[in-house]
């Protein structure tokens, strides 16, 4: 990975609670990398960079989304406010009334510059979030198919309206000559992108580059697993974990989908698991217990889990994990999900969705 920087993109409200695990985890054997945020600080040792130092002082004094980023520079961390941190589910459109994240949106494009200045030589950039996990063998065996002295913009396919990105916080990719693309375009029509980017919720939609862009289409199993977001601090230390078993075990690097699951989610999955949502999606009559919920899906030969809360019964036809919620009670119909693995397609080789 000599020829690749990582770029760690975070924010003052999050980022010591969510940083630190990457420098035990995801960034422990990377030669190159930079932590860019919106407040310049030290963290466990390593430096963290203000994204937004040389961007239009005029912007920052004007637009709304840069008050926290104004108190923050003139009193330091001194200077957040409860409101910063309120936590707000996220949407179809983000988390609007949260702070950090309208301010989120403002660094794409300056970080695109100040990346290029701490490292130009680099042939492949890779973004990421706090709560971002790449799995590198599997990344770089997936950028071995690209020649990296043409522009490549490579990531998950989000589409906004009419304008086609790679989604910011699955991780994305651009190699060299795609990050002076965009890195001159912002440079020449500063001011315009500056509009365009404050009428718009999303900051990664900014950077589009049209003809470039990479997304993928597939069948999950066989396709190779390389980057997981909205991932917790623990997550992350889990998924290095079981990455580092299975390396000592086999000595593979690439992880597909299935192995994930197969070897990390289904040892998880029970008839009933407390406090949990697994988040089932297809809302059933009213139903006034648990057991109930359960009888439905039993019932439904294509149900494989189900999810009671808020008095509410809710069953999926997918496999997920989920999430902690005390206050939902999950369950899964086991037998179904292991007949659905033991009928998958056999993987013949990884899936690269080129």
């Amino acid at each position: 990975m000599d020829d690749v920087l990582v770029v760690l993109k975070t924010g003052v409200t999050e980022a010591l609670d969510k940083v630190p695990v990457h420098f035990q985890t995801t960034l422990r054997c990377v030669p190159h990398y930079v932590v860019f945020s919106d407040f310049a600080e030290d963290i466990g040792g390593v430096h963290v960079h203000d994204a937004l130092q040389n961007m239009d002082s005029e912007v920052k004094r004007t637009v709304p989304d840069f008050d926290i980023y104004n108190r923050i520079q003139q009193q330091g961390r001194a200077g957040l406010e409860s409101n910063d941190f309120a936590d707000e589910a996220n949407s179809a459109i983000g988390k609007p009334n949260n702070p950090g994240w309208k301010l989120d949106k403002w660094k794409f494009l300056p970080m695109v510059q100040e990346t290029l200045k701490y490292k130009p030589d680099a042939k492949w950039y890779v973004f990421m979030e706090a709560d971002t996990y790449f799995s590198w063998g599997t990344l770089m065996e997936w950028l071995s198919h690209f020649d990296a002295s043409k522009p490549h913009y490579i990531g998950t396919e989000t589409q906004i309206a009419d304008v086609i990105f790679a989604h910011g916080g699955s991780g994305f990719v651009l190699s060299r000559p795609a990050m002076q693309l965009a890195s001159d375009e912002y440079a020449t029509r500063t001011t315009e992108l500056n509009e365009y980017t404050d009428g718009h919720w999303a900051g990664d939609c900014v950077l589009e580059l049209d003809e470039f862009t990479k997304g993928f289409y597939r069948e999950p199993w066989c396709f190779a697993a390389a980057a997981f977001h909205h991932l917790s601090a623990e997550d992350i230390q889990d998924l290095a974990q079981y990455e580092l078993h299975r390396w000592r075990l086999t000595q593979k690097t690439v992880l597909l989908h299935k192995d994930v699951f197969k070897e990390l989610i289904y040892p998880d999955l029970s008839d009933v698991r407390d406090n949990w949502d697994n988040l089932s999606d297809e809302e059933q009559l009213v139903v006034s217990s648990f057991n109930d919920c359960k009888s439905i899906c039993t019932n439904d030969p294509g149900c494989v889990q189900f999810a009671y809360r808020g008095g509410k019964c809710f069953t999926g036809k997918t496999p997920r994990l989920g999430v902690r919620n005390p206050e939902a009670q999950s369950g899964w119909i086991v037998r179904r999900v292991k007949d659905m693995m033991d009928h998958a397609l056999p993987c013949s080789k990884p899936s690269f969705g080129l």
